[in-house]
């Protein structure tokens, strides 16, 4: 299918195209690149990210994998001991559970153990599986969970653009990145650069400048917070927007800077608030910035139960523009007196779709 070019020699494409992209070129550009999935040859091609991938590289590179996962992760780590830099790619974030004596104890320790003489360079891509009923084992966003393990970096591209420059960083790194793949995120598009190219995997970055409040998100929320922000506009209130982006390495110098800025702080989380992400960001925040704050901060998050099945049950369910509304109401008294109008011009942008499909070339769990 051709691409919108511009004169950068960019093109619009999906945010699965582009970790395509990021897979292949990374490939040819070392040969030590393999690849391991359970299912990566599949009409379905894990997303569309692999698609073709065992028609572009020999066989010895793309190895189909039995169904488990803790053996999956083994193989990976003996190969990157061999020199290999394996990029595992799993259907569900939930499926590296059966993994996690692998990824903590061997993967994530080993540089430190070895006092340095050995790195384990393997990239495990993790996806999100939300919608679809998938449920309460297979639509976790366990960021959180790994982001507190010493010697790993954990990341959550958002952007076509970043998910393109964060793989080829991953896959270059020297040590485990686990990247946490949102598949609604697969569906975005946007300008990615026709070249290779790496984004860095150390900080957040800024989406938009604003002077009312500091809003730090990761993955789709991101994109929640920017539908929120278009409607706020016409209340002048501006958002400073960061994308997360990268849960472990936490850097927060530039949160700190824009706190210092707006004097109020949101943290929504992919997953869980209770003991996620922004939860330590509040706390390094209010510690270190507690002067100027002028509201105490909000987090915003899953509830702390399973994800149900049902549409029904799923509607209060994740983080969405109204609570991120709701919650943003607290700091703003224009917010509440407009509160009906608001949402009207929320609920008729989301009745477009049901609440578990993002887009309607959205086709299914898998």
């Amino acid at each position: 299918m051709p691409k919108k070019l511009n004169k950068n020699k960019s093109r619009i494409i999906t945010g699965s195209e582009a970790i395509r992209e990021g897979l292949i070129e990374a490939a040819k550009k070392n040969k030590n690149v393999i690849f391991q999935a359970e299912g990566i040859s599949d009409p379905s091609s894990v997303y569309g990210t692999t698609k073709g991938l065992n028609k572009i590289f020999n066989k010895k590179r793309i190895i189909e994998m039995p169904l488990s996962e803790n053996a999956l992760t083994g193989v990976a780590i003996g190969a990157s001991f061999m020199g290999k830099r394996p990029v595992i790619s799993m259907h569900r974030v939930e499926f590296a559970l059966l993994a996690l004596e692998q990824i903590i104890n061997n993967a994530a320790k080993t540089h430190y153990t070895s006092m340095g003489k050995h790195s384990v360079p393997i990239v495990l891509r993790l996806i999100v599986g939300r919608g679809w009923g998938q449920g309460p084992e297979h639509s976790q966003s366990l960021e959180n969970l790994f982001s507190i393990i010493p010697g790993l970096k954990v990341i959550t591209p958002t952007f076509p653009s970043d998910a393109k420059g964060m793989i080829i960083s991953a896959i270059e790194d020297n040590n485990p990145v686990i990247v946490i793949e949102h598949r609604w995120c697969h569906y975005i598009k946007g300008l990615v650069p026709n070249k290779y190219y790496k984004s860095q995997i150390r900080e957040p970055k800024k989406i938009q400048n604003g002077k009312d409040v500091t809003i730090v998100a990761n993955s789709l929320n991101v994109i929640e917070c920017l539908f929120v922000s278009k409607i706020l506009k016409k209340y002048n209130i501006s958002i400073d927007l960061f994308d997360l982006r990268v849960c472990r390495p936490l850097e927060l110098s530039k949160i700190k800077s824009s706190v210092k800025k707006t004097g109020k702080l949101v943290t929504i989380d992919l997953g869980s608030k209770i003991l996620g992400i922004g939860s330590e960001i509040v706390s390094e925040i209010t510690t270190s910035c507690f002067n100027y704050l002028t509201k105490p901060p909000i987090r915003i998050g899953m509830p702390d139960y399973p994800t149900p099945s049902s549409r029904g049950y799923l509607k209060n369910h994740y983080p969405d523009k109204r609570k991120i509304i709701n919650e943003l109401s607290k700091f703003f008294p224009v917010i509440k007196k407009n509160y009906k109008s608001i949402m009207i011009e929320i609920n008729k942008e989301s009745k477009k779709l049901p609440i578990d499909i993002p887009d309607p070339s959205f086709k299914g769990p898998f």
